[in-house]
């Protein structure tokens, strides 16, 4: 008759004991394996199990019980963990030698995985190759991502999507108003900046006045967007990912997918959108605001007349410059809002995870933006623009 699965407490040791010589042993265990009954003793200790599976010429071990007292989930933690390093070792196992109730038991665990591969050396061209296609299954998502968020924003548009209206008006208050005093004093600093520095070149020339000619259209063309954008890419675009990567944590992604909640409507559409509108507001103040930081330096520090830094600036900014900048910054805003969405969205669980996805959304976005500048830059001079 076997012991009963909860007994009274007794004063039974546990042991267990390895015996044998050659690839078959015999472990013997004996005594009360009770979980609140102190712990093991005898080769039962913490590094024991290690210790026998890693002897020598050992194929096979077998369990013997017959000194078994009372036992409960105590000898059903020791087998488990004994499966696990067996299987690790490739060592089989024989339970026949436990009580019929203890194996009915620990037929409902799961099976004990393999030994993992051992590690190989990888080539430089399967590294690379691996680098590549992983790069490539990547941009394939983000490119799924802004093609369903450009036909979702179709359907917003006949209000045939979920998204609410009070999601998106946050998201456009906190990438438009909120965004709005760094976006203008970074601006300012920069044409400040870029006064003197266009002032230190000029005046060797004699050639003071055009300084608010290179104010005007570095500002307009790339200054203002680039700039905007990396500040955007830093504030915002890594608080997406950080706020998306937070949800994944907290299960909140699976509930809503749980419900059926389409993601694209709920998370990715209303920022995308917001961005995409705010962008171009931004770019103008940014433009605005940069201007007028070389007008400052212009006229207290280069003694160049007000009026005459305005009429040169209207001579040198023209409108298409202006519309080159606006398609910049839509560009950008949608870059940085698809990277903060996609990053996030890829994160971990773990509150690691989101400090992970936030740096990465900042350094991807602001490596993206200077990427597609680079585009624009490019295709601009092709067309002689």
């Amino acid at each position: 008759m076997e012991p009963p699965l909860n007994p009274l407490p007794s004063t039974a040791e546990r042991h267990a004991r390895l015996d044998g010589e050659g690839p078959r042993r015999v472990l013997t265990l004996s005594g009360d394996w009770i979980a609140r009954e102190g712990t093991p003793q005898g080769n039962n200790k913490p590094n024991a199990v290690a210790e026998w599976l890693d002897a020598p010429g050992i194929a096979s071990i077998g369990l013997d019980a017959t000194q078994l007292g009372r036992w409960d989930s105590a000898l059903l933690a020791f087998v488990a963990d004994l499966r696990q390093a067996a299987a690790l070792r490739g060592i089989a196992l024989d339970e026949a030698g436990l009580p019929a109730s203890a194996r009915r038991l620990l037929v409902l665990l799961p099976e004990p995985s393999p030994a993992p591969p051992a590690p190989g050396r990888v080539s430089l061209p399967t590294a690379l190759g691996r680098r590549v296609l992983g790069a490539w299954s990547e941009l394939h998502e983000v490119a799924a991502m802004l093609g369903d968020a450009i036909l979702r924003a179709g359907a917003a548009l006949r209000g045939r999507t979920a998204m609410r209206r009070s999601d998106l008006l946050d998201c456009a208050r906190d990438a438009g108003v909120s965004a709005l005093p760094i976006v203008i004093i970074v601006n300012l600093l920069m044409g400040g900046i870029l006064a003197f520095v266009g002032a230190v070149q000029l005046r060797r020339f004699g050639a003071d006045v055009y300084v608010a000619n290179l104010v005007g259209i570095a500002v307009v063309r790339e200054i203002a967007p680039l700039i905007t954008a990396i500040v955007m890419s830093g504030r915002t675009g890594g608080a997406y990912a950080a706020h998306i990567a937070t949800m994944q944590g907290n299960e909140e992604i699976d509930a809503l997918r749980a419900v059926g909640v389409k993601l694209s409507d709920y998370l990715i559409l209303p920022r995308v959108a917001a961005l995409t509108v705010m962008m171009p507001l931004l770019y103008l103040y940014g433009s605005l605001a940069g201007i007028f930081g070389g007008f400052l330096v212009a006229v207290a520090m280069l003694n160049l007349g007000p009026q005459t830094f305005i009429d040169h600036v209207q001579q040198a900014v023209a409108g298409s410059q202006i519309v080159f900048g606006l398609a910049k910054s839509v560009a950008f805003g949608i870059l940085i809002a698809i990277t903060g969405c996609r990053i996030g969205l890829r994160a971990g669980r773990s509150a690691a995870d989101v400090g992970r996805a936030a740096t990465s959304a900042v350094v991807a976005g602001i490596v993206g933006v200077i990427a597609l500048d680079a585009v624009f830059a490019i295709c601009a001079n092709a067309l002689k623009f």
